[in-house]
């Protein structure tokens, strides 16, 4: 597109911009359009991915990034396989864990969760680095006389549910009990609360419980044993990958299972509804841009004799074409400008204050979270400009097919 066409082009917009009547209304009504279009989709998907990389580090806060276990039983000496996952590229640690469901007792309540038995160095470490440590300090689960009752970490909205506080205890049961000639009885057992974390989800504060591995296997009768060990990696989005060259090291006997298979229904149902989000949200986009083609219609029908001195002055159908449909993309790429700003302003202002608050016990977070990505970013311009381009072809079409002879045998 040549000098000619631009300057004709801009000259046409503004005469339509100082335009009295349905034609000036009809340029705001399609410029909005675009930008209220271009804004709600940079703000749902902001929040969709927000949502999701929430979602991503609160789960990864208390799960490993790949689990290792042996087929029919519990680890017993597991140096060797520590060292063997060690050696791989890729992989920072691997360290042992015990996993066993429970029920909870306190005084005038009762309710279900996991206990999760942590290395002792991981725990002097003071405890996993993504929980936040509310009261009570993680090293202090390592600590403690041989007669002392064992000690525990709990969530914060266990704490509240179950009205506890450092110091107090809390009963825990397992099903998997002793062998009595009564049959199998459940094991209890009163654990000392010497720490609250806080991990941003709801179910994980509200029914997770961390004591050491040697309290947690003299409690359950494990001996030495293991449930598995956790593998921490340097990339997350490498899982699979490390999780194969683990599998293939350690041989037969082994099964392993990485962060991205264990949360694969979710993740793929939040990909799922970003996805279609935007192609909903897109239609805005669709509707402003028949405004588009009504206004560059207007225009070719008000600008009748304008277009046919051009072509009598030597102007080609294709310059015509042009010069309309650099009218309709420079609607439309105003209207997608606007929309940008407001749109990052407003994720700006939502990632800010968090003045939007959700039920914790049914979206897993308390606070709105909003992330922008450049590619997300890219591709909602993209859209909009392509949608805009598009709804300016035909009009432009039909004012380069006009006979001059015809524009201004009656002028």
């Amino acid at each position: 597109m040549g000098f000619f066409e631009t300057f004709v082009a801009l000259r046409l917009l503004r005469g339509v911009k100082r335009q009295k009547g349905f034609l000036s209304l009809s340029t705001f009504i399609s410029t909005a359009g675009i930008a209220v279009g271009v804004m709600a989709l940079i703000v749902v998907i902001g929040v969709m991915t927000g949502f999701d990389q929430d979602l991503k580090k609160k789960i990864l806060s208390v799960n490993a990034h790949v689990l290792v276990m042996k087929t029919g039983g519990a680890f017993s000496s597991p140096q060797k396989e520590v060292a063997e996952i060690q050696a791989l590229p890729g992989v920072i640690s691997a360290t042992p864990f015990i996993y066993t469901q429970v029920m909870y007792s306190a005084p005038g309540n009762v309710s279900g969760g996991v206990v999760r038995g942590l290395d002792l160095d991981i725990i002097r470490r003071g405890g996993p680095q993504a929980l936040e440590v509310l009261q009570g300090q993680f090293a202090d689960l390592a600590e403690g006389g041989k007669d002392d009752p064992p000690r525990i970490a709990i969530g914060n909205e266990m704490a509240r549910n179950l009205n506890l506080a450092l110091g107090d205890y809390l009963n825990i049961i397992s099903p998997l009990g002793t062998l009595t000639p009564m049959g199998r009885l459940p094991r209890m057992k009163a654990f000392r609360v010497t720490a609250i974390f806080h991990s941003g989800m709801y179910e994980f504060d509200n029914s997770l419980v961390y004591t050491s591995i040697p309290a947690l296997q003299e409690f359950l009768g494990l001996g030495h044993r293991i449930t598995g060990l956790e593998v921490e990696i340097k990339d997350i989005y490498a899982a699979d990958r490390v999780e194969e060259a683990i599998q293939k090291k350690l041989g037969p006997g082994f099964y392993t299972k990485n962060w991205m298979q264990m949360n694969r229904s979710l993740f793929a149902a939040l990909k799922l509804e970003k996805i279609t989000m935007f192609i909903i949200l897109t239609l805005i986009i669709l509707v402003a841009a028949f405004g588009i083609a009504s206004t560059l219609f207007m225009m070719v029908m008000k600008k009748t004799r304008e277009i046919a001195i051009l072509k009598s002055m030597g102007a080609t159908r294709q310059s015509v074409m042009q010069i309309f449909m650099m009218n309709g993309l420079v609607i439309g790429a105003i209207g997608t400008i606007l929309g940008l700003g407001l749109g990052l302003g407003l994720c700006g202002i939502l990632k800010r204050y968090q003045f939007i608050s959700l039920p914790k016990d049914v979206y897993y977070i308390s606070t709105l979270p909003v992330q922008i990505q450049t590619l997300d970013i890219l591709a909602i311009v993209l859209a909009a400009m392509a949608i805009s381009f598009l709804a300016t072809l035909y009009p432009s079409w039909q004012a380069a097919r006009l006979d001059p002879v015809e524009a201004i045998r009656y002028e």
